[in-house]
């Protein structure tokens, strides 16, 4: 736009011509009007974005509309009052914003959608070429000979355009909705077969309530059958305690009887006692001066004795003394020299000693680090004897007898032998989409690569059977038992997700979903990450879902602990064989020299162990003989003396011996006789003795069997007593499982088996369909998605028929409507042409969209209609005057635009043209007509219901377009 400035327009309550040479802004009035109203660029016909409309060098447009709000149809007056002001402001970039006002000036909303409720309410239409034709649509309307356009034209005038455009939307989401429908109808099915499977699954848990109630009869049973028998045991216990007590006093009585017979036997046995005593006494006062007259004479008698031998000793061995002195000087020289060489040799032997202990900590470690080299090339050599076969079968990885088993496996299931067949080794059953990651998959599964599943516990006996026969005394692969299912089970919720790294599940090709489902359960790999470093899960936030990974090298990682893998080659997923077989053969070859290097080692340290107690023996016997010279050196040096001794004393000795002698046989001669005299008292004390001796045993007998049979009474008291403690516990135990005793007839352990057979059932069939909870949610979850579903197409497919019989009810109305219009626009049409004596026709074909038009100036004229194309130009510009005005009268809008309408049109017909327009103006003074025209228009009447506005030409320093009325007054709004 070139305008600074236009307006502001004060627009009559009725008609109203804005005037002016070309270039002074009449065009820029509508075009405002449509874009201030909401209309796109597009529309206007004057340029293709909003920022076009920006003057050059400005940097925003602003446009102000201002629309009446009176009457019972006005638009929320209690907010916007009696005026509504829209305020559009556009930016160099094309962005334009609204502003709605109060008649006040009060901002009310800023929102677009306000603008179009209020342009719906009022039902203006600013993209309507009846209500706003702009310049250019009006020379292509003029122009336009084809009969598609105007038709076009008409539909877009009438709003059935608009309206076939609604209802083949609304088909094409009637057919999207039908497949959609048809989409569900198959996935209903699928979840109906879902929802059966819960059904039964939930009906089958019925069965498993049954049983939980017989279970918990049984366990009453069981409290009370515990009692019972516990009943039965304290019976006999009291009886028989009763028993005993009886026989108590029986043995009271045998032990008063023979306390009463060692009384008087003691009695007897002390007044023989006493005479025995008398004479003792006797004996007692003579035997302590006898006795040390004996002592005294023994001891004079061996001291003599003594003397005697040494002296003889000493004279008969004088020449092998002084042998004994020379050798004795002898020795005493080597003492000296060995005592020199003593510290020395004490060194040695410490030093030996410790060379020996050292050697022999080697030996046994050498020992132990030989035996397990031993072992890991027996383990090397059986890897390799099975990678060998594994070039040819690779089940020989799996272990030798792996292919005979899966043949014996065979062989049974085609004799109908298993329910279903087993499946194994879950290792042959994987494949590894990178094998980089084989090590890693491989340590995670561990013995799982070599174990079978099966369906059930007949299978897997069975199973059992089959690998006896080929694992005897070694270790037979381990056996899974789970139900087999068809489908994967759903591990969305559970599994980890990683954006770089993936689980192992991810990382696996399994095609069997009975071996999938068999490692989620097991090992759970839907939740193991396979990563390259232990920050991904040691970090602060590890990854959702994942409670451990696996390095590729094959170390297993926690969040809060890390363990390497000493294992640097696979088992059982390498893809190379060759190059394992070469390897294995290379680390064969390495662990020979080792173990030769170690027998080498071996035999030197056995040596130096030898050497060093060679030396250590020899240490010890030097030690020994010095030991045996000092040995002799004392024992000589005290035979010098004692000899000397012996010599001086042997003589008062003999003298001595012999007065004690004379005097101890007198003094024994009193002690016979005396002694004598006790013989018969003696042996009458002891037949005394022996008769008391018999009556304490008698007695001490029934006194030990009393209170034997006393301590029997305490024990079965106590017995009873903690037995009637363990009824009384049983009771309140039964009392609290089942408050009212029942009678039970069956014994507690024929309870206890049907009891643990039971509950091994309800285990296993628990085991088979899953925990309850889970069963019933799932349950619930499949009704609940199978109803949804189902009442969604129920839904749909009312929805689709009530949408049907509208749509043949609105297709019949829109004909109709179309019908009726055509005939109100042919009616108005011949009474417009008619104004000035033409005759003309419309000709409607709704089936090709086509509107032909037909007119024949003049009535005198009888021959016949000609098409408008033929006609000159103001006679066509007052036909397709006829036709707006007559789309004018069968379409609603509050005000009514039209831009140079009589552009082509001569004098007469501009007249005549203008004559009509202001007819149906007067005729509908509650509507608002614009007209933009060049023409001065000062041939109209003048009154209150036109108001002329005109523009002033427009100059190069022209920054606003002033603009003149014909009326001295300006029109107050109605």
């Amino acid at each position: 736009m070139c305008h600074s400035l236009l307006g502001p327009f004060a627009f009559g309550s009725n008609v109203n011509f804005v005037v002016g040479n070309n270039g002074s802004g009449k065009s820029a009035v509508l075009t405002a009007l449509m874009v201030g109203l909401g209309g796109k660029a597009t529309t206007t016909n004057r340029g293709s974005s909003l920022k076009g409309f920006v003057k050059e060098g400005e940097s925003s447009a602003d446009v102000s509309i201002t629309l009446r709000n009176k009457g019972r149809d006005a638009y929320k007056p209690e907010v916007f009052g009696q005026a509504i002001i829209v305020d559009l402001k556009i930016t160099r970039e094309g962005m334009r914003t609204y502003k709605l006002k109060s008649k006040a000036g009060h901002l009310v909303s800023a929102k677009k959608d306000e603008l179009l409720a209020i342009l719906d309410h009022f039902n203006i239409q600013v993209d309507n070429p009846v209500s706003m034709l702009t310049q250019e649509m009006s020379k292509h309307f003029l122009h336009s000979k084809g009969e598609g356009d105007k038709y076009r034209f008409f539909m877009k005038a009438t709003q059935l355009e608009q309206m076939k455009e609604d209802y083949t939307y609304i088909i094409t989401t009637k057919n999207v909705t039908l497949d959609t429908v048809e989409k569900h109808e198959e996935c209903l099915e699928g979840l109906k077969r879902k929802y059966l499977e819960k059904e039964d699954r939930v009906k089958s848990l019925a069965s498993l309530d049954d049983m939980h109630s017989k279970l918990e009869e049984l366990k009453n049973q069981m409290a009370w059958a515990l009692v019972s028998e516990m009943e039965k045991e304290v019976k006999p216990m009291r009886e028989k305690l009763q028993s005993e007590e009886r026989s108590t006093i029986k043995y009271d009585q045998k032990v008063d009887e023979w306390k009463a017979k060692v009384v008087e036997a003691e009695k007897k046995y002390k007044g023989i006692r006493e005479q025995l005593e008398a004479i003792t006494v006797r004996v007692q006062q003579l035997e302590p001066q006898s006795a040390e007259l004996k002592n005294e004479a023994q001891s004079r008698s061996k001291a003599f004795n003594t003397a005697q031998v040494r002296e003889h000793i000493s004279q008969t061995s004088g020449a092998e003394t002084q042998v004994r002195v020379e050798r004795m000087e002898k020795l005493q020289t080597d003492l000296d020299t060995l005592n020199f060489q003593d510290s020395t040799l004490g060194q040695q032997m410490e030093q030996f000693q410790q060379a020996v202990s050292r050697a022999k900590d080697e030996l046994e470690k050498m020992m132990r680090e030989e035996e397990d080299l031993k072992r890991s090339m027996e383990a090397i050599r059986r890897k390799l004897q099975t990678m060998e076969g594994s070039r040819s079968d690779r089940l020989r990885r799996f272990g030798e007898k792996m292919p005979a088993l899966l043949a014996a496996i065979e062989d049974a299931d085609r004799k109908g032998q298993f329910r279903k067949k087993p499946v194994g080794p879950l290792g042959y059953c994987i494949r590894l989409k990178d094998h980089e990651q084989a090590l890693a998959v491989e340590k995670c599964l561990g013995s799982l690569m070599v174990a079978f599943t099966c369906d059930n516990h007949e299978d897997e006996k069975l199973l059992q059977g089959l690998m006896r026969g080929y694992y005897q005394g070694g270790r037979r692969p381990q056996i899974i038992t789970c139900q087999f299912f068809n489908r994967v089970h759903d591990t969305s919720r559970r599994a980890v997700n990683h954006p770089d790294y993936p689980s192992v599940l991810q990382s696996l090709e399994i095609e069997d979903p009975v071996v999938a489902n068999c490692l989620i359960d097991q090992r759970g790999i839907e939740t193991i990450l396979l990563i390259k470093a232990r920050r991904v899960m040691q970090g602060r936030q590890p990854p959702r879902n994942c409670y451990q990974a696996f390095t590729k090298e094959g170390d297993q990682c926690y969040n809060n602990r890390y363990y390497s893998n000493d294992q640097r080659r696979c088992d059982y997923l390498s893809r190379d064989v060759e190059e394992e077989i070469r390897q294995l053969q290379e680390e064969m070859r390495n662990k020979e020299a080792h173990l030769d290097r170690f027998s080498q080692q071996k035999q030197r340290v056995e040596e130096d162990i030898r050497n060093n107690n060679s030396l250590l023996k020899r240490a010890y016997d030097d030690r020994k003989r010095e030991e045996e010279l000092e040995e002799i050196n004392n024992k000589i040096s005290a035979g010098r003396a004692e000899s000397e001794e012996a010599r001086r004393k042997m003589a008062q000795l003999k003298a001595s011996w012999e007065e004690v002698e004379q005097r101890y046989r007198q003094h024994k001669d009193s002690i016979s006789t005396v002694a004598e005299e006790a013989e018969p008292i003696k042996e009458e004390l002891s037949k005394s003795d022996q008769d008391v001796e018999k009556s304490k045993h008698h007695k001490k007998h029934y006194e030990d069997k009393r209170k034997v049979h006393i301590n029997t009474i305490q024990a079965l008291k106590a017995s009873l007593d903690l037995k009637e403690q363990e009824l009384t516990a049983s009771v309140v135990k039964a009392t609290e499982i089942c408050p009212e005793r029942s009678e039970v007839r069956r014994t507690a352990r024929s309870l206890d088996s049907e009891i643990s057979r039971l509950k091994l059932k309800i285990s296993t069939q628990q085991d088979q369909q899953g925990d309850r909870e889970e069963v019933i949610r799932q349950y619930q979850e499949a009704l609940e998605n199978y109803s949804n579903i189902n009442q969604q197409v129920k839904c749909l497919k009312r929805f689709i028929q009530v949408l049907c019989k509208i749509m043949d009810d609105r297709h019949r109305v829109y004909t109709e409507l179309r019908r009726f219009l055509s005939v109100r626009c042919k009616m108005y049409f011949d009474s417009m042409l008619s104004q000035r004596g033409y005759i003309g026709k419309m000709m409607f074909e709704h089936k090709n969209e086509t509107l032909s038009i037909s007119v024949q100036p003049g009535v005198g004229d009888k021959a016949a209609l000609s098409d408008m194309r033929s006609l000159s130009g103001g006679e066509r510009s007052f036909s397709t005057v006829c036709f707006v005005l007559s789309l004018w009268a069968i379409a609603e809008a509050p005000f009514r635009a039209l831009d140079e309408f009589d552009v082509y049109m001569d004098m007469v017909n501009r007249r005549i043209s203008m004559d009509m327009m202001l007819k149906i103006a007067s005729s509908q003074r509650y509507r608002q007509f614009i007209f933009l025209t060049p023409q001065s228009m000062s041939s109209l009447p003048v009154n209150n219901l036109i108001r002329i506005l005109r523009l002033k030409d427009p100059d190069r320093g022209q920054t606003a377009l002033p603009f003149g009325q014909r009326n001295e007054e300006e029109e107050e709004e109605e």
